[in-house]
Formats: structure tokens, sequence, C-alpha cells
């Protein structure tokens, strides 16, 4: 008998993690059920992903939508529940450390259902971040825990988790992998952006606490735009609805150019081919670093300073004060599969998924889980 796992998802960057987790738990023959929350419902923030993912369309899409973090976990937690009940899964899945990840540990929490968290671990140490809720909460009612990197053990480790906990590497990793080559043979976004490549900086920004305070995104902006290089933002519609607001966008000079939000395979050749990445993404951030362009994390800390330590990185400061372009230099590959793995986080992934509730049960070293042997093999490819 098949292992039944619902897999619960709404936000981008889980879109991509899934896509690589679902290719393998269909390999090895395990029941999937996917639910969206609908978290991110415009088409350019979820259905493109679909489709460029080669990923099959979601088998229930709870329509939550935007809304304050209570309305929508509450409304994701009431939708998701009857499901949950219905399907009695040997697994729940849930991925990152958004509201869906939040609200997905809590309904199967509640029904007693087993849960599995794919990038745990991760810590900024700072609870007025929601994120940081997020994933602390689900982290403590997780099962099974998937970690990307050392550090994300450690962190555990720190709060009395070692139980459940695996070190695969991340699933980041192993869709720029699949993916970047993909994304070569079929984007035309450099052409139609008119980019050179290596001469324009790639800009994202769209956490609560970059663009939801008034002078904060103001500060953000004017530093940016001061910037005497082409400057590429595909901005998220709440982050470019916040600017128009607050009357940035006519002030912007011609090579500060926002444009709407990107696919994957876009995203993915933007990144590639970017001078420097500035970010508030956790999942561009290392993107940046698999790809060997380095980058400038804006804001003060980061989930993953193994960034830091490797000198492909740099924080702006509360203040965006730092913002070093040029002085970054570009990332040594073999410095990628030392951190986050070999590429087969997916495999490793489903293979602990399919074994049931056996496979959380065995008290196991998290260092045997990860196979790091084939490390230095699976290198993203450089541009």
């Amino acid at each position: 008998m098949s292992t039944e796992i619902v897999s619960v998802i709404g936000a981008r960057p889980q879109f991509i993690k899934a896509a690589v987790v679902s290719d393998a738990l269909a390999r090895l023959g395990c029941s999937e059920y996917v639910v969206h929350t609908g978290q991110h419902y415009d088409h350019g923030m979820s259905g493109i992903f679909f489709e460029e993912l080669d990923m099959r369309e979601p088998d229930v899409n709870l329509e939550v939508g935007s809304g304050s973090h209570a309305y929508q976990t509450g409304e994701t937690l009431m939708r998701l529940e009857s499901i949950l009940a219905r399907r009695s899964p040997d697994w729940v899945v849930i991925y990152g450390d958004t509201n869906s990840t939040l609200a997905g540990a809590l309904a199967a929490a509640k029904l007693g259902l087993p849960i599995a968290h794919v990038e745990a671990g991760m810590r900024s140490y700072r609870r007025d971040m929601p994120e940081e809720i997020n994933r602390v909460v689900a982290d403590h009612l997780s099962r099974l825990l998937f970690c990307a990197t050392p550090t994300s053990v450690e962190n555990l480790r720190r709060e009395g988790i070692t139980r459940g906990t695996r070190l695969v590497g991340d699933v980041m990793y192993d869709a720029a992998l699949k993916f970047l080559g993909v994304a070569r043979k079929r984007s035309s976004i450099l052409a139609t952006l008119g980019l050179t490549p290596g001469k324009y900086i790639l800009m994202t920004a769209h956490r609560a606490e970059t663009i939801d305070h008034d002078e904060k995104l103001r500060r953000l902006i004017g530093q940016v735009a001061k910037i005497e290089t082409t400057v590429i933002f595909p901005a998220h519609p709440r982050t470019r609805k916040r600017m128009a607001d607050l009357g940035l966008m006519t002030s912007l000079p011609a090579r500060f150019r926002v444009v709407p939000p990107v696919g994957y395979l876009d995203m993915l050749v933007l990144e590639a081919n970017a001078e420097v990445v500035l970010t508030d993404s956790g999942g561009v951030q290392r993107e940046a670093f698999f790809l060997s362009v380095p980058s400038v994390i804006l804001r003060a800390e980061t989930e993953w300073p193994e960034l830091l330590e490797a000198g492909a990185s740099a924080l702006s400061g509360p203040d965006f004060s730092n913002l070093p372009i040029g002085s970054l230099g570009r990332v040594d590959p073999r410095l990628v599969a030392g951190h986050f793995g070999d590429g087969d986080a997916g495999r490793k992934i489903a293979a602990e998924l399919a074994r049931g509730n056996a496979a959380a049960d065995e008290d196991r070293s998290s260092g045997s889980v990860m196979d790091s042997g084939s490390a230095a093999a699976r290198q993203v490819p450089q541009s």
C-alpha cells in the first residue's frame, strides 16, 4: 500500500520546492494530494509556476487570497481542516515559513496527523518577523524535519529538537540544477528587457518588514536609485502598490526599471546574468549563490549565514546604507555543494516519507542521511 501524502503549498517559493519533491514522490509510487491555499493567486505569482515547472495542477485551491496574517492563517486553517480529516494521510508535508506553512502545521497537529517540514531549522532569531513565528511553530509540531544545512540542524538541537531531524540538502539547489538548462533554452527575458549580461543589477523586495513601513521603503528605493547602473526590479503586486501609494513610482530614474513579476525560468536567467542581486528573499539570495552571483541581502540578518561566511553576500543593514556594488566577488562554484548538499534533496525527502511513520520513529544521526560523496560533481553550470 502506497504512502498517502497531503502537501500544502501557497506561495511561489513553495511551488518550486514542491515541484522537486512531488516528482521524487511520484517516482516512488507515493500517492500525493496537493492543496494550494491560494495565498499567492495572481497568475504571475502562481499559475505560471505550475506551467513552467511541468507540475500537475493542485487537487484543490482553497482560494484564501490576500489579507492580514490572522485572516490568511485562520481561513486556511478552517478550509484545510475538513480536507485533512477526510483524507487522513500518512504525512502532511509543509514548506518554508509562510502563513500557509503555519496553517498546515496547526490543522494537521489538531487532527493528530504527522507533519513533515521541508526547510526546517531556519532561524533569524527575530520574533518580530512573522516568518520566524511560522517556522518555529511548524518545527516544534513536526515529526520529520528536513534541513538544508548543518546550521539548521544545529539551530534545532539548541531548541531540544533532535528526533526526526534529517540533513538532506536544499531542494532549491535541486531545482536550480534541474531547471537552469531549461531556462536558458526557453527564456527570452534578456532580449525582451534589452539587457546585456553582467551589465545590470537585479532587485527583489517583498517582506513586510521592508515594504510596510513608509520611511523604510522610501529609504530603500532612494538608496537603490543612487546606483549608476541599470536596476531591474520585478515587483510583487503589493510592493508596486505601496510604491505607488507613496509616490515613489514617478520619481525613479530611467535606469531603475520596475517590471511585472516574472516566472521561475525567467528569474533564473535574470539571476544568472546579473552583476549583483539585491534581495530580501531567502530563496533569491540562495539562488544567486548557486549561480555564483554575489548578493546584497536587504536586511540586518539572514537565515542563511553560510552565504556571509562564504563571502558571497553582504547585509545591507536596517537602513540599507551598505550596498557594496562591485566589491563583492563572484562565488566559487565549489563552495555551493559544500554548503547546500549534492542536489539530491528531493529524492532523500521522498525516500524518508515513503517509509511512513517508521522514518520518524528512528532517532538517527542527521549526518548519516546526507550523501556528500557526489556533491562536487553536481554543481550548477555557470554562465
